[in-house]
């Protein structure tokens, strides 16, 4: 009987599955690279959205370089900061507002800018003598009017020798088409008087007393106006110093930018101390 020859043994067999997990390993690799893109793209995208916005405000210089905007094109992120004026792109006209998330327009933003050099220019005296401070918010241009200037500690009537300033800001005013939020704030220590039972009280107090004025004296339309009072609970520094209890006691004048809807805008119409009206004193002649 003739003998079968002898198999001989492969033993490089283990090649065949070697080389079906380096290709695996490869293709896992391609899928993080390509993955890694995509993010890159999109991270390179939302920063330059909110590069623009802030060139929009102006704390940005603008820059005369391009960067790519096309979706098969990724963005190198450390190339981000070269953002070209906004006017490059008609897509870009209306850009995220980083401060609140709406929409703002150059126009928006360009007129709290001209309302905050036409303030500056009439109240240069005050806001020297650190009586009134400008900050640009959220929801637009703040005038802080602090109490050393404006009232007696504890009292709601604006002081005499502060008519003056006032008139100045009150004519800056009128000229223009914002709607306005008067403020009353104060610090945390205790009032009980004979007329104000509380802070809330006399900051409520405080800021009707300015839009009776605006109203009364200076011919400002009540339905551009309406009033708020926050007691101790809005504070711009802290209270355990009197420094900073004096920057708390203040009326902000608030010139809402122009996207920022009205607070009192009676869509329903509820009694006063409805959804609508709560944490707001609707202004003198309103219902």
């Amino acid at each position: 009987m003739k003998r079968r020859p002898k198999e001989h043994v492969n033993h490089e067999r283990w090649l065949v599955s070697y080389a079906d997990f380096i290709t695996l390993l490869f293709a896992f690799f391609v899928v993080l690279y390509a993955s890694s893109q995509v993010d890159k793209r999109k991270a390179g995208r939302l920063a330059l959205a909110i590069q623009v916005a802030f060139q929009e405000m102006g704390v940005f210089e603008t820059s005369s370089k391009k960067i790519p905007l096309a979706n098969d094109e990724a963005i190198p992120f450390e190339k981000v900061q070269i953002v070209e004026n906004v006017k490059r792109n008609s897509d870009l006209k209306r850009v995220v507002d980083p401060m609140n998330g709406m929409l703002s327009t150059p126009v928006a933003n360009q007129s709290l800018r001209n309302a905050q050099r036409e303030i500056q220019k009439a109240l240069d005296p005050e806001i020297s003598r650190h009586e009134v401070t400008m900050t640009m918010h959220g929801e637009g241009l703040v005038v802080s009017l602090k109490e050393m200037g404006f009232f007696d500690s504890g009292s709601a009537i604006i002081l005499p020798n502060s008519m003056n300033a006032i008139s100045r800001l009150a004519e800056v005013l009128k000229t223009r088409p914002e709607n306005l939020r008067i403020e009353g704030h104060t610090d945390n220590v205790p009032i009980h008087t004979a007329r104000f039972a509380s802070n809330w009280e006399l900051s409520t107090s405080r800021a009707t007393e300015l839009i009776q004025l605006l109203i009364t004296k200076y011919g400002l339309p009540p339905n551009r106006l309406s009033a708020a009072g926050y007691g101790e609970f809005h504070p711009l520094a802290s209270n355990d110093t009197p420094a900073g209890r004096a920057q708390n006691r203040r009326l902000d004048v608030v010139i809402l930018a122009p996207q920022q809807p009205f607070p009192n805008t009676f869509s329903n119409p509820d009694p006063v101390g409805g959804p609508e009206n709560k944490g707001t004193t609707p202004s003198p002649g309103q219902p």
